[in-house]
């Protein structure tokens, strides 16, 4: 039965392709901030942020739990965020999602929308509160970035899902 498709009970039909797949898409996300853009004031979205919860959303059982802590330093280094900002709110998000997973019964897409939208709006809002001092005036371009991340994450989302069906279907 080694050669069966299926993982049986209890196991993750997880492939050796997305073992390394789902990492790197989310690292080379957040490289996506090093592509240089001329702009006045920055709104890119979180590119790795969103492929991680779009994985997790998308995957769940195919990263450990320890995974956003890794990733989230990957994202500090290449950001230029406070060293360890992105691993706290990257593992605080996944954390919540968890939980919010264990009382669902039933999710659609909508709801993954709303999880990730308000994962994207935590992640974001705690970046600023530790990166700028109170008193800068950037709240308004903060908030033009919130709605651009939500905006796309179903982009996101769906290239995800195309990433893993091309493993799935072999």
């Amino acid at each position: 039965m080694s050669g069966s498709p299926f993982a049986g009970l209890g196991k993750p039909d997880v492939s050796a392709r997305a073992n390394w797949l789902a990492p790197l898409s989310i690292v080379i996300g957040s490289l996506v901030t090093l592509v240089p853009f001329k702009m006045s004031f920055p709104i890119l979205p979180p590119f790795g942020l969103m492929m991680l919860l779009a994985w997790r959303l998308h995957r769940p059982d195919l990263l450990k739990p320890w995974a956003p802590v890794l990733l989230g330093l990957a994202d500090d280094l290449v950001s230029g965020q406070p060293l360890g900002s992105g691993m706290l709110f990257w593992t605080v998000s996944c954390i919540l999602i968890d939980v919010l997973d264990n009382r669902i019964v039933w999710r659609d897409f909508f709801q993954d929308w709303l999880l990730a939208g308000g994962a994207i709006g935590f992640c974001l809002i705690g970046g600023r509160l530790v990166a700028a001092p109170l008193t800068a005036h950037v709240d308004t371009v903060l908030l033009v970035q919130v709605l651009i991340s939500i905006a796309l994450f179903p982009v996101l989302s769906r290239l995800v899902a195309r990433l893993d069906g091309k493993g799935r279907a072999r």
